[in-house]
């Protein structure tokens, strides 16, 4: 089986996350899924930030939760990653310190506008939707999430697989309040270590796909077939390096995610011989 591509925070290691040049540059490569996470402001709006404050990805300072949304749509969220790139390519065609896009492009992106770009792209590419915990709102992410899917038409899929969008958290509180309102909704249960239960490939019954993190699969490569045997597909996160590409083909993994969809894509094309890096000129 080839895996699914579902471009991390958009194609973050090209353009900066969760802005819209990142899901733009992802459609282009030919993604097959986009990944965001959720907050909520102060004012009840949903916006695509990762971290709980704004300091590490934005010109700005504070928590999301603190925050309006007039407030954070003046931060700058565009700002160019300063640690180096995988490749000599990279440095020469993303110079360091200098934006990889528009000012119009490098705003925040709020879960709305993100959802536009999907129903404006390829009719066939899902949408991953983490909700971040804990968090001061609790299940208000949740509902909020919910009722904007309803105005979208996203909510009640005709089935879980036509689905144009994945709820997934680390939050089984979260994941099972999604299934309680949506039922229709496919959903993912992240986790970075196995809980008790988890090992043998069975999920609770309110989650559909299993969502390790790449480094359990390393652990553990026969646990995507266990998981198969009990009905599940398997989401792993996040998937850069070559070598984690090849065990994700090898063992079945139906989702990755990963940073860089175009290198993933074009390495998984390739073969197993090739690496990452050399497959990849810079973007």
């Amino acid at each position: 089986m080839t895996p699914e591509i579902v471009a991390h925070r958009g194609a973050s290691q090209h353009r900066a996350e969760h802005t819209r040049a990142a899901y733009e540059l992802a459609l282009q490569q030919g993604a097959d899924g986009l990944e965001c996470d959720i907050r909520l402001t102060r004012d009840g709006h949903l916006v695509c930030v990762h971290d709980r404050t704004v300091n590490r990805t934005s010109s700005g300072r504070g928590v999301v939760s603190t925050l309006t949304l007039a407030r954070l749509s003046e931060l700058d969220f565009g700002q160019w990653h300063h640690e180096l790139p995988d490749s000599a390519d990279d440095l020469v065609h993303e110079p360091l310190a200098q934006p990889s896009a528009g000012q119009h492009e490098r705003g925040l992106l709020t879960l709305e506008d993100l959802l536009g770009l999907l129903k404006d792209g390829p009719p066939h590419v899902k949408l991953f939707i983490e909700t971040k915990h804990p968090v001061r709102y609790t299940g208000l992410v949740e509902a909020k999430m919910l009722a904007l899917l309803r105005r979208h038409g996203l909510s009640t899929p005709v089935s879980k697989e036509e689905s144009r969008i994945v709820m997934m958290s680390f939050s089984r509180l979260a994941v099972r309040r999604v299934r309680q309102h949506a039922p229709r909704l496919p959903t993912v249960l992240l986790f970075d270590r196995f809980l008790p239960g988890l090992r043998g490939g069975a999920l609770p019954d309110w989650a559909d796909i299993t969502g390790p993190g790449v480094h359990l699969l390393r652990e553990d490569p026969d646990y995507v077939a266990r998981s198969a045997e009990q009905g599940h597909d398997t989401y792993v996160w996040t998937v850069d390096d070559a070598a984690d590409i090849d065990l994700c083909r090898r063992t079945g993994v139906r989702y990755l995610a990963t940073n860089t969809p175009a290198n993933t894509r074009r390495h998984l094309e390739s073969g197993p011989s090739a690496t990452v890096a050399q497959s990849l000129p810079g973007e």
